[in-house]
């Protein structure tokens, strides 16, 4: 990889509370909807829990120190939001406090800049069963509400936030297929869970604005998943397929926060299933983003169904079939992760240019790319060569990106740390460092070396 990137671009790599942190019931922590999710028989792979997960509310210290000998610059991680607020509002856990205090503290000393994530989908359990969750009228409020306790005790060192993590995720998989904590299936409870998911963001950042970003200098966003669309053909039926796909997915929520509304596509279709914006809401919705956040991870073909072909799958579609009309295939030519995504970076640059055309070129930074391969330490080390080809083809898709006046600010690789997979539990390897669960270890991939030196050799 011998490409130069911009003097500024970020170097960096993320994680989630729920996925590593452990500790899940530690110093006054109250449980989340993946704690109860996962107490369930069959919801999970192997009926796994994080509830020790990668130890690292316990041994966060000895992962900075890992992040530090890797030469990240930046590490973005989320805050478990019942771990500060045990019941989702009301009173505040100083020991929650005070964990990502030291934490935020030990990044800064090892020069690592930390980008904080508000939520990245475990909701406290005592708002599901107080307020309906997501689907809940006043769960907009109650989320702002949180984000404020979190700029006020950590915004005078944190200088990035992210308010949601992948609101698609929460509201297809957990409010539509189920496949996901709540659990919850249904065809129309997707549009209202994330339409109260744009609202909260919209209504942190308000917050933000008003009290917090002059005097403390950050910047804050939203982070939004999409994997690109190809025609499948060059007809006209299914190139508007495909950007249909691209407009259920991701203009699903970034019109609302660029544009002030959804696309229209989906206010044909959907009609009265899809709620509406209140003019005060559009206007705090339009514009509240400081960058565009981006979360990619692979590409499929989309040709038109109109006809009765068959919609998709539950990971592959970017929102229920029915609403769609797109059939999604992949090549048998692409190479394969073991999560069965496509290995496809030239999907990557085609959907930088298309953000960029339809948003007027916002900074935009992948806070998520990465891929999922399961090798085993053999003598303490793990020869990962598929990861290290996987991130080379997207990096230098993102160069190309860039080259053709997109503008990327940085990259974040998923994940840190082998961890919890959510659903998949830990059958499912995606980390550039090795972690049983709970284990006395942590064992830098090749793939992590190999970081390290792309890191210094743009000259950081």
């Amino acid at each position: 990889m011998n490409k130069k990137f911009p003097d500024s671009f970020v170097w960096g790599s993320a994680t989630s509370s729920y996925q590593i942190e452990g500790g899940w019931n530690a110093a006054g922590k109250g449980p989340s909807i993946w704690d109860v999710f996962c107490m369930i028989p069959g919801k999970t792979q192997g009926n796994d829990n994080r509830n020790i997960a990668c130890d690292h509310y316990h041994r966060f210290r000895e992962d900075v120190a890992l992040m530090q000998s890797l030469g990240l610059k930046a590490y973005r991680f989320s805050i478990s939001w019942s771990r500060i607020m045990p019941a989702g509002r009301g009173d505040v856990n100083q020991a929650g406090i005070d964990f990502y205090n030291q934490l935020i503290d030990a990044l800064l000393k090892a020069g690592i800049e930390p980008w904080i994530t508000l939520y990245h989908w475990d909701l406290p359990v005592a708002l599901q069963f107080e307020m309906d969750g997501w689907i809940g009228d006043d769960i907009s409020d109650v989320f702002a509400a949180y984000a404020e306790v979190c700029f006020r005790h950590f915004g005078d060192r944190v200088k990035n936030w992210i308010t949601i993590n992948e609101a698609w995720v929460v509201a297809i998989l957990g409010y539509g297929h189920g496949v996901f904590a709540p659990g919850i299936k249904s065809k129309d409870l997707p549009y209202r869970a994330g339409h109260n998911l744009l609202k909260a963001h919209a209504k942190a950042v308000d917050i933000y604005r008003k009290q917090y970003q002059t005097v403390q200098g950050g910047k804050i966003g939203i982070t939004n998943n999409c994997d690109w669309r190809e025609p499948l053909t060059d007809s006209a039926a299914d190139v508007a397929a495909a950007e249909r796909a691209l407009e259920f997915f991701l203009a699903w929520f970034a019109d609302p926060v660029y544009k002030g509304d959804y696309p229209a596509s989906m206010k044909q279709r959907l009609g009265d299933r899809l709620p509406s914006f209140s003019e005060e809401e559009k206007q705090l919705l339009r514009g509240s983003s400081d960058f565009f956040g981006l979360n990619h991870y692979t590409t499929m073909y989309a040709a038109d169904a109109t006809h009765g072909a068959e919609g998709g799958s539950v990971y592959g579609n970017g929102g229920l079939s029915e609403d769609q009309d797109v059939s999604l295939s992949v090549s048998p030519d692409w190479e394969m992760t073991d999560m069965q995504w496509a290995i496809v970076p030239w999907g990557c640059c085609k959907l930088l240019e298309w953000i960029a055309a339809r948003y007027d070129n916002p900074l935009i930074y992948i806070t998520e790319n990465g891929c999922a391969f399961d090798q085993t330490p053999i003598d303490g080390q793990v020869d990962d060569r598929d990861r290290i080809a996987f991130f080379e083809g997207y990096l230098a898709a993102v160069h190309e990106a860039i080259g053709l006046g997109v503008d990327m600010k940085g990259y974040f690789i998923w994940s840190l740390l082998d961890n919890f997979e959510w659903a998949s539990g830990y059958s499912k390897k995606f980390g550039i460092t090795h972690v049983e669960e709970g284990s006395l270890n942590r064992i830098p991939k090749a793939s992590a070396l190999w970081y390290r030196d792309v890191i210094r050799k743009n000259g950081l």
